[in-house]
């Protein structure tokens, strides 16, 4: 898989189940992002290209490794829109 497009994917699917905050920032919880049946069939790993995005510094979470069940309130934002 290409990463970049991977990337790219994941950007549009933050923006579709995303909501804006205060400083018009999209942001998604891990949870929701992790649970959508969409994104379950585009990624084979969900979290590897988070990991990717938050490298280039397309995307900002707290922590390193995201699970399901115990990061899903953790917040994913967007930094690029």
């Amino acid at each position: 898989m290409n990463v970049e497009h991977e990337i790219n994917l994941l950007v549009e699917e933050i923006r579709r189940l995303g909501t804006k905050n205060a400083d018009g920032q999209v942001s998604v919880k891990f949870g929701v992002l992790f649970a959508d049946e969409k994104c379950a069939n585009l990624f084979e790993a969900l979290v590897g290209t988070l990991k990717a995005a938050k490298r280039r510094k397309i995307v900002s979470y707290q922590g390193e490794l995201l699970l399901q069940g115990v990061h899903d309130n953790v917040d994913i934002m967007l930094l690029q829109d």
